[in-house]
């Protein structure tokens, strides 16, 4: 995955968005905020009302047949030629690398299969590239943003798979005031791992407390992700410890926050709203 921006291309006149299970039944407000986006940018949104899951939950726990059949029921939503844009890294990466594995047995289906891969787009990728987000700073807004510390984590798929710590980084940095501070051991998991942290909740609360602590002593106000999966592990976890009298950052989707430094009232401010 390239370090720098994509050359800039015309913007799309239209873009399909598959939310993601997660988005859809547990932080909607997160989908909202990057449809505004999207769609303050002059480009038209088509949402398949009857999308669900990419079939990653079962994919990862090895239940191959089980995922090729929720993924199978996806691949008659984006029949037009458009980008597909996922606020999640993770469900693009399986969309991306792993969908057309799974159809690799049917020519046809893996014919449609790789088209869809080729048109997803991760949200992150999309606003630094498509949207332009990277520009909008200027030091007129950036004194007159009241300052705040800012850390940034991306789920291990959304890293490894996707590279999308790298357009997160790029368009958390040329938000006005922002500081991007850096946790220890950034690369590593927060225990989530979808499955893994049901199947094995005491090594997943131990790995999501690590992450926690190394978020707090970077001095970060706020942690943003682009994976909502990751950040409601890390948001339920912090609201524990906050209940205990700790003090520790917001948990944030990008699109969320990139709305809130902007000025929008209705924005997110933590990822379960």
């Amino acid at each position: 995955m390239p370090s720098t921006p994509a050359p800039a291309r015309p913007l799309p006149e239209r873009v399909y968005f598959f939310s993601t299970c997660v988005v859809d039944m547990m932080a909607p407000q997160a989908g909202v905020d990057a449809i505004s986006l999207i769609q303050a940018a002059g480009i038209a949104v088509d949402f398949p009302p009857a999308q669900s899951c990419c079939g990653q939950p079962a994919h990862s726990s090895g239940y191959t047949d089980e995922a090729r059949r929720v993924a199978r029921a996806q691949l008659d939503l984006f029949p037009q030629p458009w980008p597909i844009v996922v606020p999640s890294g993770s469900c693009a990466g399986m969309m991306v690398h792993h969908w057309p594995r799974l159809f690799a047995a049917d020519a046809a289906l893996a014919a449609r299969a790789g088209d869809i891969a080729a048109r997803v787009v991760e949200f992150s990728a999309f606003a630094r590239d498509a949207l332009r987000l990277c520009d909008f700073a200027d030091a007129t807004r950036a004194s007159a943003a009241a300052p705040i510390k800012v850390a940034l984590h991306t789920s291990c798929a959304a890293r490894r798979e996707m590279g999308t710590h790298l357009p997160s980084e790029a368009v958390l940095r040329a938000l006005p005031g922002v500081q991007l501070v850096q946790q220890a051991r950034v690369v590593e998991c927060c225990g989530f791992g979808g499955t893994f942290s049901a199947r094995h909740p005491a090594i997943s609360g131990a790995m999501v407390n690590d992450k926690l602590d190394a978020i707090r002593d970077s001095g970060a106000d706020v942690l943003v992700s682009a994976d909502c999966g990751c950040l409601l592990n890390l948001h339920h976890a912090a609201d524990r410890r906050r209940a205990a009298g700790e003090t520790l950052p917001r948990c944030v989707h990008l699109a969320s926050f990139v709305r809130e430094r902007q000025g929008a009232a209705d924005a997110a401010r933590q990822v379960t709203e």
